[in-house]
């Protein structure tokens, strides 16, 4: 599915510049106005909030579903489910808000080596996905929109103003056979 042109919001605010954001692993941003984020996703997992009536919400794009027991747990990482989720939680606090005024995309997830047998509890995706449900869960923030599993990445839009998503995914190849000489 391509990624649609650039659009604007059904208010009129075309004379708002665009503000675009590019989300690297680890990485977090919430805000307002006409601020487009975009991401590429693997086994990471993306999740966008958005609050209807205010128009502001984010993106958060973690790597892995928590940090290891020993780790330090002096500020927030990005890096990790529990981390980005409580990135969110602090940036609705200072909104003012509540996260269940908020509804949830989540995307990602992927599994990037398929026809390769996977290692027991190495399964990152599927790890990641199981988290991000639960911390929303946890938070009684709905869920109304997912694109999550499969095999290979996507690359994901999400405008702020609009609380829209897009996204493009691109099926991983399978291994092809391996034969003896």
């Amino acid at each position: 599915m391509p990624l649609p042109p650039a659009r604007h919001p059904a208010e009129n605010t075309e004379a708002e510049p665009l503000t675009e954001v590019f989300l690297n692993p680890g990485e977090f941003h919430f805000g307002g106005g006409r601020t487009r984020i975009r991401t590429l996703l693997g086994s990471c997992v993306a999740i966008s909030l958005w609050h209807p009536q205010r128009r502001i919400g984010g993106l958060c794009h973690f790597m892995l579903p928590t940090r290891a027991a020993k780790a330090a747990m002096t500020a927030q990482d990005g890096r990790y489910a529990d981390g980005a989720l409580a990135l969110f939680d602090a940036a609705i606090r200072h909104a003012g808000c509540r996260p269940d005024e908020f509804v949830a995309k989540v995307f990602g997830g992927g599994n990037m080596f398929p026809g390769r047998e996977a290692k027991a509890g190495l399964e990152v995706g599927q790890r990641n996905i199981e988290q991000a449900e639960a911390l929303l869960k946890e938070r009684r923030i709905p869920i109304v929109a997912r694109h999550l599993g499969g095999d290979g990445h996507r690359k994901l839009v999400f405008d702020i103003w609009s609380g829209d998503a897009w996204l493009a995914f691109q099926e991983a190849p399978r291994d092809l056979p391996r034969t003896s000489p």
